[in-house]
């Protein structure tokens, strides 16, 4: 797509909302399931526009704030190690472990760099070969291609100090455990159109099937959320559950085949622990044995770590859709992005993040009260 001012478009999006009021006749709970999206909706006020009986709650798609403890514990464990440069993405060194960040870390003397990409990373390995180079691999199914493709570069062209701690989870057993768990309240979903655009949307089928809840993968724009939102609003209230796409520009149902291929040579589907939200079966991915010699865990054998979680931070609460971070008594307050107490506070694509960013820490009862009124 060459233009973007059509899916930003003022009139486009008020036809949409008062579509939605039209077509909703009960109350509804939709969950977004991307942090793009939740920082979009945050952003445009796209919430502010439903009617009351719509509530948008928001999901466990940001890949920073799902990365668990036990893993950003065992980051630090390796950065802090002699003779190892640590690489990782920008949105990861302020995610508080158990005792401190990355950063404070490099502070200390610790060779932590930034990079901007997993391809970056075999570069320095391949310029200091004297050295053990780390990339931290984190995400959803989005960012598994490139980092596959760094392990599978890396094997090829025998950089062989090179090597990824991997943290990878993905979005379908997530909704799974969501709907299975025995609070929970989301009736649909509004799917990720980026993680859609590389595995497809086929695999949420049978999620529909088994769950009986309408699936619509949506854009990140302000007019593909309300309408990915009316899509979803009319399933509900005709009571039907199906996979739609209004995301047709990007996303097909089998998704890209190059990505999926390159992923699955060198991952495989693994056991997987969310942060807030505890172990997921078969709901990641981790190095396959051929390519073990690139398994940072495995190298530095730091699969025991002791972990201690903030008692105040709700982010698994807000993570499941249960509360928003406006529920959480620190929010604004004991935890900003200057001062996190959880990752959902610090990543780009976080739920307090984006509430923080928009400024509904100063607004929050005047919204509640005029969508009560």
């Amino acid at each position: 797509m060459k233009y973007l001012d059509e899916y930003r478009d003022s009139a486009i999006a008020s036809n949409l909302a008062a579509r939605i009021a039209e077509v909703a006749k009960r109350s509804w709970v939709l969950m977004e399931v991307c942090g793009g999206q939740t920082h979009s909706i945050m952003r445009y006020g796209i919430d502010r526009m439903l009617p009351a009986q719509i509530e948008l709650v928001h999901g466990p798609g940001c890949p920073v704030c799902v990365t668990p403890l036990e893993m950003i514990d065992k980051a630090h464990a390796i950065a802090a190690r002699p003779g190892v440069i640590f690489t990782s993405f920008g949105d990861m060194l302020r995610v508080p472990g158990s005792h401190g960040d990355l950063l404070t870390l490099k502070g200390r003397g610790a060779d932590v760099r930034v990079v901007y990409s997993p391809l970056d990373a075999v570069r320095i390995a391949r310029e200091n070969p004297e050295r053990k180079v780390v990339f931290f691999g984190v995400g959803f199914e989005t960012t598994a291609p490139a980092n596959a493709m760094a392990i599978h570069h890396a094997s090829r062209t025998e950089v062989n100090n090179f090597s990824m701690l991997v943290s990878h989870v993905l979005v379908p057993p997530a909704i799974g455990a969501i709907l299975d768990a025995p609070d929970n309240r989301v009736q649909a979903f509004l799917g990720p159109g980026h993680v859609c655009a590389v595995m497809g949307y086929g695999e949420y089928e049978s999620l529909c099937e088994r769950y009986h809840v309408p699936f619509v993968v949506t854009g990140f724009e302000p007019v593909d959320l309300l309408e990915g939102i009316l899509m979803a609003v009319r399933q509900l209230e005709a009571g039907e559950a199906r996979v739609a796409n209004q995301y047709a520009r990007a996303v097909t149902r089998t998704g890209n085949p190059a990505a999926k291929d390159i992923i699955f040579e060198v991952f495989e589907v693994s056991d997987r622990k969310w942060r807030g939200v505890g172990s997921i079966p078969q709901s990641g991915f981790r190095i396959r044995d051929e390519y073990r010699a690139f398994d940072a865990e495995k190298i530095f054998d730091v699969e025991a770590i002791a972990t201690q979680e903030s008692d105040v931070c709700i982010s698994g609460e807000i993570l499941r859709g249960l509360k928003r971070p406006s529920d959480c008594p620190a929010f604004a307050k004991q935890c900003s992005p200057q001062t996190p107490l959880g990752a959902t506070m610090v990543s780009a694509e976080g739920a307090c993040s984006a509430y923080y960013q928009y400024g509904r820490h100063l607004d929050t009862k005047r919204f509640q009260s005029e969508r009560q009124g």
